[in-house]
């Protein structure tokens, strides 16, 4: 079957179309459901329209587009490509009001350019790129430069009213630990940044502390990824294997307790960095048939609905 009459042919579309910005201001004892986004970097073997139909008909709320290198839309062609897949995602009913970058410094042309061109189009958060240590600088000389690039990403942000997270992720670099955001920020106070949650890479790191972690943090936590990992042991040693949504050692059960105890915010963003015929690493031609990877999609995406709280807002407290 042709790449365009698979997609034709797909999963019936959900009959819940929603349209316009999620609003977290609530009244007292009010709730209000938290969306679920594909991320579209394994959806880039699909152009704009064709990657929004199938996000909708999977029962996604919306897209979490990349638009940094290697992205579905590469930052020396935002000013032309991006209206024009934010078009294609709107024109299928679904919510386009985050984007994942690789931006880290405020003074970068093309950093000015994502920002400008996201905020235009009514886009109201961003995903930031990753600062990395220097091992010739203590550390805490790498925080405060850290802090001062932040610094001025937040007064960029506040320019165009639009938010950038952070994301923690697993490794030696900055963000590993989520104590290292969390001393950045109560240093820097910032107005327009908050943090990108990521319950596998805190996992991770912290396997035994992550919840501790998490309540550190949470007051800056705005939006969360997820994903699921499983410790390996081999004759090579210890090793971590991405696996799908409940397959793996990520306790999603305590997770989802700890979003409705610490009233997180933010939205969700499905990402899939298990094996998946090229599609976990972005790549334009997949090994697989695109219905198995629509398939796993379309699994990880109702073990969220079942098991994650969707449920955010104020418990009157």
């Amino acid at each position: 079957m042709r790449r365009r009459d698979f997609i034709k042919h797909t999963v019936c579309a959900s009959s819940l179309v929603f349209i316009g910005f999620p609003n977290w201001r609530f009244t007292k004892g009010q709730f209000k459901e938290r969306r679920v986004y594909i991320f579209s970097k394994h959806l880039q073997w699909l152009h704009f329209s064709e990657m929004a139909k199938v996000a909708k008909n999977l029962g996604f709320d919306g897209v979490d587009l990349t638009v940094r290198p290697g992205g579905h839309v590469e930052p020396q062609e935002v000013e032309e490509q991006l209206p024009k897949a934010v078009e294609a995602i709107r024109a299928e009913g679904l919510i386009i009001d985050t984007i994942t970058t690789a931006i880290t410094d405020a003074n970068d042309k093309q950093t000015i350019q994502i920002i400008k061109t996201a905020a235009n189009l009514g886009i109201k958060q961003l995903r930031l790129g990753w600062y990395h240590f220097e091992e010739n600088l203590s550390l805490e000389l790498n925080l405060t430069r850290i802090g001062e690039k932040l610094s001025a990403l937040d007064r960029l942000c506040g320019t165009y009213n639009i938010r950038a997270d952070y994301q923690n992720h697993s490794g030696d670099d900055f963000g590993a630990s989520v104590w290292d955001i969390r001393e950045v920020y109560n240093s820097i106070k910032p107005k327009w940044l908050g943090i990108r949650y990521d319950v596998r890479h805190a996992s991770l790191e912290g396997f035994n502390s992550w919840t501790t972690d998490l309540k550190a943090i949470h007051k800056y936590v705005k939006s969360l990824d997820i994903k699921d990992f499983v410790w390996e042991t081999t004759k090579d040693g210890v090793h971590v294997e991405n696996v799908p949504l409940g397959h793996g050692d990520v306790d999603f059960d305590t997770y989802s307790k700890l979003l409705e105890n610490l009233q997180i915010q933010g939205n969700i963003t499905l990402h899939l960095e298990y094996p998946l015929g090229g599609a976990e690493h972005g790549d334009r031609k997949l090994t697989l048939e695109p219905k198995s990877v629509l398939r796993a999609i379309e699994k990880d995406l109702k073990f969220i609905k079942r098991n994650i709280s969707l449920k955010v807002g104020s418990l009157g407290k």
